[in-house]
């Protein structure tokens, strides 16, 4: 049988030959005693490309969102962020377990949580009322189908954040893919927050990893935090190593990622079972009219085309470096085939 075509999510991708040979051969140390140099590259570039003073190595992206929140808050205040975005939805309430910071959701109609939509959001103060300590933004917002937050919408949040006196987290799992949208360097798109998250495990294509982003007087903070958290690392060099090759190799592919969603959802247009999304980045939001999506998924998977159930009628597909434009015709063949059935 072929091998499925997995628009699973993006961070189903192997890692190539080449990056597989530079993990390999990665200079390592003891990154808890005295650094490893290939990881201490890699946090270096990271916070480059970001615009910030320094940058730390995570296993993961929720454990770096989470090292960030506890950054900025404190126990007993509020944090505010989109409805739907992923510390919330997707993190096991984690702010409240970790930081003991209760999260305050703003509704929004697409996604894109906007400096007005903030304000608003904002109480006065009252002894009634918990405080805010942190606002959060998310850039591409995974559970909008990958929308792409505007450098314009991202720089009206973070004046408000300095207007009212707080501190501004940005979860950018897939910021490498909302640079690569709006053709600017990632560093515009981080300029307002405080602490960015980027991750490499997903468009950039490596096993594993995050990073965390911050000011530089604060990394003995950011390190302690990540210590509690279970993030003492060794010969991390192996794993970073990985993100320094898919930053020279893989962040200037991303575009045809974008190219293979948006011929996804175009493939689709028209069909009469199902209404796609019009994809901002990588990510493809199929609306089923009249199957659901449990009953239609093990359809799929029979014939080699996997996607993930995103509420009962809806379908996501995620493209990545391990699907090519050939894979996405058959994809298309695929799933019009299933949903005339």
């Amino acid at each position: 049988m072929a091998t499925p075509i997995d628009l699973r999510s993006d961070t189903v991708t192997r890692p190539s030959a080449a990056m597989r040979r530079a993990m390999a051969d990665a200079e390592v140390g003891d990154d808890v005693l005295d650094h490893d140099p290939t990881t201490l590259r890699l946090e270096e570039r990271i916070a480059e490309l970001l615009g910030k003073g320094a940058a730390l190595f995570f296993p993961s992206g929720t454990q770096a969102n989470q090292t960030g929140i506890r950054l900025l808050t404190e126990p007993g205040t509020e944090l505010l962020l989109e409805a739907n975005a992923h510390i919330l939805t997707y993190e096991i309430a984690g702010v409240a377990a970790n930081a003991g910071v209760q999260v305050r959701p703003v509704a929004t109609p697409d996604g894109v949580l906007t400096a007005e939509l903030l304000r608003a959001a904002l109480r006065p103060k009252s002894p009634h009322y918990p405080r805010v300590s942190a606002l959060a933004i998310e850039n591409t917002h995974n559970a909008a189908g990958g929308k792409v937050m505007p450098a314009a919408v991202a720089d009206g949040v973070g004046a408000l954040a300095r207007e009212v006196g707080l501190p501004l987290h940005l979860d950018g799992a897939r910021l490498w893919n909302a640079a690569a949208a709006l053709g600017v360097p990632p560093a515009r798109l981080a300029a307002p927050a405080t602490t960015v998250m980027v991750s490499l495990s997903k468009g950039l294509g490596c096993p594993i990893g995050s990073c965390l982003a911050f000011p530089a007087e604060r990394r003995e903070e950011v390190w302690e935090i990540r210590k509690r958290f279970g993030g003492g690392m060794r010969q991390s060099g192996i794993l970073t190593a990985a993100g320094l090759y898919a930053l020279e190799h893989n962040l200037g592919r991303l575009a045809e990622d974008h190219a293979n969603a948006k011929r996804l959802a175009d493939g689709l247009t028209g069909h009469p079972a199902v209404r796609p999304l019009a994809p901002e980045s990588n990510i493809v939001m199929l609306d089923l009219v009249r199957d659901l999506a449990d009953d239609v998924i093990p359809k799929l998977t029979a014939r080699g085309v996997l996607v993930t159930a995103f509420g009962p009628k809806r379908l996501r597909a995620i493209t990545h470096l391990d699907v090519s434009a050939a894979e996405i015709e058959r994809a298309i063949e695929v799933i019009g085939e299933v949903l005339n059935k």
